[in-house]
């Protein structure tokens, strides 16, 4: 497993390769997969075929975890309160700023000054036609009053979508794939769904000039329940039963060894997924998805440098600054979209930005992993690890 790990990158690539060659040549069948949703509000919170495969990337994870470290995890307050002042107080406005700054100036040419979206009007607000509000006007189209836009402010709430929602569950993925302290991943993915169901319709309201935006608590449960504490419980119990049955050196010497080519497996699945789902975008209009991917990238590397340089910087073991460096600088992207589509409609700017950020999240996270792993002695103090098979 460690020669198909060296070669990750590559893989990443052909993957996302194979993927848009999948959604080229058979469109149809990844159009029938992409179909394959739990609906919130007539928008897709939860793709079945997605869920399989983090089903299958994150129950090797959980049921690796001893709950005491979880425990001893939520005792030590640094790196909690590392990740909560990031997630929190910095990374929604870096990314309003840096969004801001790309799509409303160094793009704005490229996108087009003139270039409008057009949005469903905002939760319970009644306006005439020819109604300014914000950025925008009220017009009628098929017998529907929407709000006509400038797009590059479309694709800058997509953006905004995306820095308010830090991510729950692919970070265990991470975490792992860095050797990081599960324990302290598992502590943080659960403070940070609470924090989202309190904080997220506030923040990203008033940053999204809409006053308090809803809350999508309903597509929030139903992610952290497919993605989260399905294999969550799945791992507990199953960790229970086998070494109750077993002994716990078969159960780190031969089923651990087994199961951990699959997280990798599960992971280039879902890449191909992903690119097949989103290929005729991707080729349709390459540069515009390079438009958005770079402010996500940037704001990325920055919070990710920002986290792990402070980390350093307050004495954190390394076990403990890589994934909560990871933690800040991923997306919780099934809520943004959920979110865009049922804010602004499926074909907006705003949709569209977060799919972006869907398609960079996998083979950017996967890049400051092995970024992590390779500036590990950066951390004197880092507790060593057994890594796995």
């Amino acid at each position: 497993m460690h020669g198909f790990e060296r070669l990750l990158s590559l893989w990443v690539l052909l993957c996302m390769a194979a993927g848009i060659l999948l959604g080229r040549i058979a469109p149809g069948i990844a159009r029938s997969l992409d179909g394959m949703t739990l609906d919130v509000n007539g928008a897709p919170v939860v793709s079945i075929p997605i869920a399989i495969c983090l089903f299958f990337m994150m129950f090797p994870i959980m049921v690796k975890i001893d709950f005491a470290e979880v425990v001893a995890a939520g005792k030590s307050a640094r790196p909690v309160l590392l990740t909560l002042f990031v997630n929190w107080c910095v990374k929604p406005f870096t990314m309003l700023a840096i969004a801001s700054f790309f799509l409303g100036t160094v793009f704005l040419q490229l996108i087009g000054p003139e270039a409008t979206d057009l949005v469903k009007l905002p939760f319970g607000l009644q306006l005439d036609v020819g109604a300014q509000y914000g950025a925008g006007t009220v017009v009628e189209q098929a017998g529907t009053r929407l709000l006509e836009i400038p797009l590059w402010r479309s694709y800058l709430a997509g953006c905004i979508l995306l820095g308010i929602a830090p991510c729950t569950a692919m970070v265990l993925v991470w975490g792992d794939l860095a050797r990081g302290n599960a324990g302290h991943t598992l502590v943080m993915v659960a403070i940070n769904s609470l924090v989202m169901l309190v904080l997220y319709g506030v923040l990203g309201g008033w940053l999204l000039g809409v006053g308090r935006l809803p809350v999508p608590w309903q597509a929030l449960l139903l992610s952290i329940g497919c993605y989260v504490a399905l294999p969550l419980v799945a791992g507990f119990l199953s960790r229970k039963w086998i070494i109750a049955a077993r002994g716990e050196r078969w159960f780190r010497e031969r089923f651990i060894r087994v199961l951990t080519p699959i997280t990798i497996t599960a992971l280039l699945t879902t890449l191909v997924l992903l690119f097949s789902f989103k290929g005729d975008t991707i080729i349709e209009s390459p540069l515009t998805i390079l438009w958005i991917a770079v402010p996500l990238v940037v704001q990325t590397l920055l919070i990710f440098g920002l986290t792990y340089g402070l980390g350093r910087t307050l004495g954190l073991r390394y076990a403990d600054a890589a994934p909560t460096a990871l933690i800040g600088a991923s997306n919780h992207f099934e809520v943004a979209i959920a979110t865009a589509v049922m804010l602004f409609g499926l074909s907006s700017g705003a949709a569209l930005a977060t799919v972006v950020g869907v398609l960079i999240e996998v083979p950017l996270m996967l890049g400051l992993v092995r970024f992590c792993l390779r500036t590990k002695g950066w951390f004197e103090r880092s507790a060593p690890r057994d890594e796995p098979g």
